[in-house]
């Protein structure tokens, strides 16, 4: 029966062409905007390493002085993203994490080794040796450092898969030399062309989206260097530009418990480190230590920019309008056939049988303004891909999102022709074949 009503709407439709053109038209429309909108926000709020972000979270710590004129209360809502160099080191060593790892980034010029090339930019990252193990970060060849090779600040560097090839083409990167700035560092590692969307471990910014880092190198020894950093760098009272002050803060911090109970011991421990530093004259605000997990930090980060939730919610609400429409397309086109659903009931069709019959129809309207509205999404992503943002080339849609289209378009036609159907399946017969 399904087959039979199926074309039996292949019919209706081609008898209404030019109404059933604007119902498509109108789905499609509707549709491509919507779809548009909802695969950038898909591919931005992913989970940027799946399996393993439950288990990643960010200690939040709060050393600014009171505002002047304040002598207590509680710590506000704008506490820093970062923390100092005194904080993130004492965390570090004190191991409370099955991971932990300090970071920050920056960029340096790289100098080719070969006779001809010219020196060019790379944006990197300067972390601690967990990163590696913590992040779960894939190799292609060697490994991170090591602690020891914190603390000596060793001429190391990882390599992502893009720059080594860059450099040294088809041979083996492992053990070469690359020259960041003014140093010569020794190639340890090579990384899988690592890139996770968004770049979750550092600042929250224009670097969230977009190109992923080159290089990575010990924390230390790009201090030592004078590596150029980048990011915010806050300071208060004499901070100046001592990146070890006490009163600057810039370092992000991430750690790794693999457990909620292993979570909850870490609050327990960055509160009583709170209270520590109370009583040696630090942290004069009121106790308020923070433990985010990676989700909930993204959240908290505002990641997804503001303006892209209203254009969503714009495409939505065009989305509704163009729905308003098709349902007073599909009213007028249902109730124009009254004789012929008169006849049907006459013969014997039921209620039901009618519902169904102009339900197939709807659906039949969906799935071609769907695919419509697959090509207008389509093109509207590739209009974001041509944007200077940061998170334009997520701008994708994967299979995932190809079957929702389908399955949103034939939703909301179906939705939509609901009102008709039932208002045609309780046109009376006898009335409508004594009129004729």
């Amino acid at each position: 029966m399904p087959g039979y009503y199926f074309a039996l709407a292949l019919r209706s439709l081609k008898r209404g062409k030019v109404l059933t053109t604007l119902m498509v038209i109108a789905i499609g429309l509707g549709i491509g905007a919507s779809m548009t909108m909802i695969a950038v926000l898909h591919a931005m709020s992913g989970d940027p390493l799946p399996g393993r972000s439950a288990q990643l979270y960010v200690p939040q710590l709060d050393p600014r002085p009171l505002p002047r004129g304040q002598s207590g209360g509680a710590t506000s809502g704008d506490m820093p993203d970062s923390l100092t160099w005194r904080d993130a080191t004492t965390l570090l060593h004190g191991r409370r994490a099955d991971h932990q790892a300090a970071m920050a980034g920056g960029s340096a010029p790289v100098r080719p080794a070969q006779a001809g090339q010219h020196p060019f930019f790379e944006r990197g990252h300067y972390v601690t040796a967990d990163f590696f193990p913590m992040f779960a970060t894939p190799f292609l060849a060697g490994s991170g450092w090591n602690a020891q090779d914190d603390e000596d600040r060793a001429r190391v560097v990882v390599l992502n898969a893009s720059l080594a090839r860059r450099l040294f083409g088809a041979v083996p990167a492992l053990g070469r030399t690359v020259r960041l700035k003014d140093t010569d560092f020794r190639v340890i590692g090579v990384l899988d062309d690592w890139h996770p969307q968004p770049a979750f471990y550092a600042e929250i910014n224009d670097r969230a989206f977009g190109q992923p880092d080159q290089f990575f190198v010990p924390l230390q020894t790009a201090l030592e260097v004078k590596l150029s950093i980048g990011g915010r760098f806050s300071c208060w009272d004499s901070g100046g530009d001592d990146r070890h002050s006490d009163h600057c803060t810039w370092l992000q911090f991430w750690v790794q418990l693999d457990s909620p109970a292993k979570a909850e011991a870490y609050r327990v421990f960055l509160a009583d480190y709170w209270r520590d530093q109370q009583a040696h004259g630090r942290f004069p605000r009121t106790m308020d230590a923070r433990l985010y997990g990676l989700a909930d930090w993204l959240a908290h980060e505002r990641l997804i920019p503001a303006d892209l939730r209203l254009q969503l919610w714009l495409a939505l609400g065009f989305l509704g309008v163009c729905m308003v429409n098709i349902i007073g397309l599909l009213l007028a086109k249902f109730l124009r056939r009254r004789g012929e659903i008169s006849v049907r009931r006459a013969l014997g069709a039921r209620r039901r049988d009618i519902f169904l019959q102009f339900g197939i129809e709807s659906a039949v309207i969906g799935l071609v303004g769907g695919a419509l509205g697959l090509a207008l999404a389509q093109l509207g992503l590739w209009s974001v891909r041509q944007r200077p943002d940061g998170y334009a080339q997520l701008a994708q849609m994967d299979p995932a999102m190809l079957l929702g289209t389908f399955a949103l378009a034939v939703a909301a036609s179906v939705l939509a022709g609901l009102l008709p159907a039932w208002r045609a399946c309780r046109i009376a017969p006898a009335l409508q074949l004594k009129a004729s």
